[in-house]
């Protein structure tokens, strides 16, 4: 009888602990987003009333446990986020990146979040190791807790689905549930992920057939060399040309001949669609365009450019593979991956085919975490700067490292430069980081990119262009108009445009009103960002706090 009595209350105990614990996530997200009252109601009630009736619907609780599986699993991934980030859901592009990143770099990420790993096995491991005895055991919930659990849980449910409609009517008509109530909001950002994902893959199939009908609106008279090359979580506040203290960019500040662009926002936090947009014509809103045009490969190849595209990234499986696919070479990079191996790569090129127009894309590894591993040892100006975990009291040794990343960018950059001043060719180059990043600046203690709520750390990004002397003598008037464009409002989405101006290519899909080498760059245009579904949002409306947008002001910028 004692015995049969233990087994029933350890039954009953794992029941009510399984609750607790699938609530903690809940219960922080109340905290750190910005719900109103009726959406906080919701959120909580919800998750709660399910749980509790999960816990007992069946007689045995080891096995309930275990068939919700899916729910421990993101709640343990929601508390990972929410120590890398402080608050937000687990986002649609959380799934992509899971999709997409390649095992080293995940390497590297999860080798400095250990306490985060820590915390989550201490919580769910010895809930699932339980779990799996009481059902070896056979154990079984007693009658009456049963229904203590399982009509209060329900009472509770209903409760938290009679506050969705308040909640949804104080959010401005904005649906709650796929927003604010996890985990149903992370089931949907799933669903979501694996239809963008689906969309990726058909690319080759709804992209087949498209046509820039690119022309030429006027040639140099000897050869033309254009290079773009896309940043890594480059925020513009740590580059010495925006003004920064420390001497990050000790050889580009020496030249006279580059024009920085002081007001470029990104139009993602995240390189899967910031690099994507990066490369295509179309705008922020229009995004499902996206996998029906092809990239700016295609452009400068129906222009008569030799194309190449060399990436310092493995590949991704994601978007950013697919445009990058249209060059005529496409060269991804080995190990150990240092930039300055893509200037190699270009040299190689440019001198093996001396008469050819030629269009270079690089894509950077540049100040991708783990910022450390982005750069020789000789450019460890900063120190210390070795690696460390994720964590408030190691952020001086982070930015160290950082720093560091954007000192051997800025020599990459100016030797690439140099090399180009060199080739008896008219050569331009435009440089724009795909997004920034958080470094703990702030009380926030926000930490990486790719968070649903952004910060002016992850949208302002370094931007610049350099131009020949035989490129200012034939085409003075876009030199000009870039020069005079140094604070014009733009975003990632200029930059496709600002290449085919740059080369001289016209086409109906080509909008010079964003064009930086445009004298008449629209500068009342508004900008969006690209949320985590894939809508166009006004900047203002992506949770920046009063903070981020004094640093905007500071700045000159307005959104």
């Amino acid at each position: 009888m004692k015995t049969w009595f233990y087994s029933k209350l350890r039954s009953s105990a794992l029941a009510a602990v399984y609750v607790a614990v699938m609530m903690i996530p809940n219960i922080v997200l109340a905290f750190t987003e910005p719900y109103t009252p009726w959406s906080r109601v919701a959120a909580l009630l919800l998750p709660l009333g399910f749980y509790c009736w999960w816990s007992v619907w069946l007689r045995r609780s080891g096995v309930a446990i275990w068939l919700s599986f899916p729910f421990v699993f993101f709640g343990a991934f929601q508390i990972v986020l929410l120590y890398l980030f402080g608050n937000s859901i687990i986002a649609t592009d959380m799934f992509t990146n899971l999709f997409t990143t390649n095992p080293d770099e995940a390497g590297e990420l999860l080798g400095n979040i250990w306490p985060a790993i820590l915390i989550v096995l201490a919580i769910y491991l010895p809930l699932l190791w339980v779990a799996t005895v009481e059902i070896r055991e056979r154990r079984q919930i007693p009658y009456r807790t049963r229904r203590w659990l399982g009509f209060p849980g329900v009472v509770l449910f209903l409760l938290g689905c009679a506050a969705l409609n308040p909640a949804r009517e104080a959010n401005g008509g904005k649906p709650v549930l796929k927003k604010d109530v996890f985990p149903i909001n992370v089931f949907y950002n799933l669903k979501l992920s694996i239809s963008e994902y689906g969309k990726m893959k058909r690319f080759d199939r709804t992209s087949e057939g498209f046509s820039y009908g690119a022309e030429r609106s006027a040639e140099a008279p000897q050869r033309e060399i254009y290079v773009y090359i896309i940043g890594e979580a480059s925020r513009a506040m740590n580059w010495q040309l925006y003004g920064y203290e420390r001497e990050t960019n000790p050889e580009l500040s020496k030249r006279d001949d580059i024009v920085v662009f002081r007001n470029m926002l990104t139009q993602s936090n995240t390189t899967h669609k910031s690099v994507p947009m990066i490369l295509s014509s179309v705008s922020t809103s229009e995004h499902e365009e996206l996998f029906r045009r092809k990239g700016l490969p295609a452009l400068f190849n129906e222009a008569g450019f030799e194309t190449w595209f060399i990436s310092n990234q493995a590949p991704q499986g994601a978007m950013i593979d697919k445009l990058a696919a249209d060059a005529d070479h496409l060269v991804y990079i080995g190990q150990p991956r240092m930039d300055m191996q893509m200037l190699d790569e270009m040299k190689r090129v440019i001198e093996g085919d001396p008469a050819r127009n030629l269009l270079f894309i690089l894509h950077c590894y540049g100040s991708h975490f783990s910022y450390h591993q982005r750069y020789p040892r000789e450019f460890a100006r900063f120190r210390p700067d070795d690696d460390v975990a994720i964590a408030r009291k190691n952020a001086e040794r982070i930015r160290n490292a950082y720093d560091n990343s954007i000192l051997y960018t800025d020599h990459f950059l100016n030797s690439t430069i140099d090399y180009l001043a060199g080739c008896d060719a008219c050569s331009a180059l435009l440089y724009c980081a795909d997004h920034g990043e958080d470094l703990f600046d702030d009380g926030r203690e926000r930490f990486l990119h790719a968070s649903p709520t952004v910060t002016y750390y992850q949208l302002y990004v370094a931007s610049m262009a350099w131009f020949s002397p035989r490129y200012r003598e034939h085409f003075p008037d876009r030199v000009d108009a870039a020069r005079d464009n140094g604070m014009a409002p733009a975003n990632t989405h200029a930059l496709f445009h600002t290449m085919a101006d740059m080369a001289s290519i016209t086409s109906p899909y080509i909008d010079r009103g964003v064009s930086l080498l445009n004298s008449e760059f629209e500068y009342d245009r508004p900008r969006y960002y690209l949320d985590d579904h894939c809508q166009a949002e006004a900047y203002e409306k992506m949770g920046l706090t009063p903070e981020d947008l004094e640093n905007f002001r500071r700045r000159g910028i307005e959104l």
